[in-house]
């Protein structure tokens, strides 16, 4: 045993199995390939042998090497940021989004503010959406629909659907808040990293005479679902993608999903008016209630609290229609006349009973005193 060991030497060569993938190929490629006469093989399998003598003699190691762009080229989709860019960018296509107009009504079931940037629209109803572009987009672009709470200390989190409205839905994207309605190619993804949740639809050119094309949106839970968005505002991110996943143009708008969009748009463009002219509309409260009060302090005595109860304090009432006007006009002057006849009474027997300086009353012949 030992022995055999001594015999052996660094110089020895490695048997064929240990040897490295080059040296097999130098074996073994740069030998003499068969021939037609040694192989004997049909002349169908001829041009096949006459191939193999271009075969490269010298080994390539860049052989199994995969391309850079190979995944591109697969049409893989490259990874999604953690934080989706909620800002617009046309880009090169002009990508660009329109509503159609509608009015602050109880009964519209969507309605889009300009001055607000926001979508109010009803639970799980359509809502249509323009797409325009300057020039044709590549061949099988696509349009991605992305949701994202507003506010930074939300935006991490995926926006999903409350558990009451998924456990409701039977269809096969039950998980899903954003739906693209009336297209049969809509798919439906969510990233493996980040777990958030699109749904795209491919582009379609406009139709002859019409210069966008028309995408149907809806959402599937209220805004103030509990477990869901739970009053927190979302946006909605739209975007003109390649087959491969490059953004070509974004853009971006707040939703609202309520029961009443009309009420709820007038109710916040009228309450973003007031914060903008809210130091001036300040100022002009101040003034006008200053004015008031010092009219009304004019025409009106203040009360005191030395004064509480006192018959002599004079007290106006608003009355609104002539007839009861003077309905208490005539309970007024009866009450006045009331106290007049009791002022006179009072003052007749304070006459009839005579009193001493010292504030005594005289004592009447045949009145007892009270001593009596």
């Amino acid at each position: 045993m030992d022995s055999n060991l001594d015999d052996l030497t660094l110089s020895q060569e490695l048997k064929l199995s240990q040897q490295s993938f080059s040296n097999i190929w130098d074996n073994y490629m740069t030998s003499s390939l068969p021939t037609e006469n040694d192989l004997l093989l049909p002349p169908v399998v001829l041009p096949c042998i006459n191939q193999l003598s271009d075969l490269p003699v010298q080994f390539d190691e860049k052989l199994f090497e995969m391309a850079a762009d190979a995944f591109v080229n697969e049409g893989i989709s490259p990874p999604s940021s953690t934080v989706p860019v909620t800002t617009d960018h046309p880009g090169e296509y002009d990508f660009m989004l329109r509503f159609q107009k509608s009015g602050v009504a109880k009964s519209v079931t969507s309605t889009f503010s300009m001055s607000l940037n926001k979508l109010f629209c009803q639970l799980s109803k359509t809502t249509p959406v323009e797409i325009l572009v300057s020039k044709e987009p590549p061949l099988g672009a696509i349009i991605r629909a992305m949701a994202v709470y507003k506010k930074t200390e939300h935006m991490g989190e995926v926006v999903r659907r409350c558990p009451h409205h998924q456990n409701q839905d039977a269809t096969e994207n039950s998980n899903h808040l954003m739906r693209m309605e009336g297209n049969q190619r809509v798919q439906y993804y969510e990233d493996l990293s980040t777990k958030r949740q699109s749904v795209t639809v491919p582009y379609e050119p406009p139709q002859l005479g019409s210069e966008m094309t028309t995408i149907l949106l809806s959402f599937m839970c209220n805004s103030s679902c509990m477990g869901g968005m739970n009053r927190r505002p979302i946006l909605a991110i739209l975007t003109l993608e390649t087959p491969e996943g490059i953004v070509l143009g974004r853009s971006c708008f707040e939703v609202r999903i309520c029961a009443c969009p009309g009420r709820d748009r007038k109710t916040e463009e009228e309450n973003k008016t007031d914060a903008e002219c809210g130091t001036k509309k300040t100022k002009k409260q101040k003034s006008s209630t200053t004015a008031a009060t010092s009219s009304t302090s004019a025409k009106r005595p203040i009360p005191s609290s030395s004064m509480e109860g006192d018959d002599d304090e004079v007290l106006y009432l608003p009355v609104r229609g002539r007839k009861r006007y003077e309905t208490l006009k005539e309970i007024n002057d009866g009450l006045e006349l009331l106290d007049k006849k009791k002022k006179k009474s009072n003052t007749v027997v304070d006459a009839e009973m005579p009193s001493r300086s010292n504030g005594k009353r005289v004592m009447v012949k045949g009145e007892r005193s009270d001593t009596d």
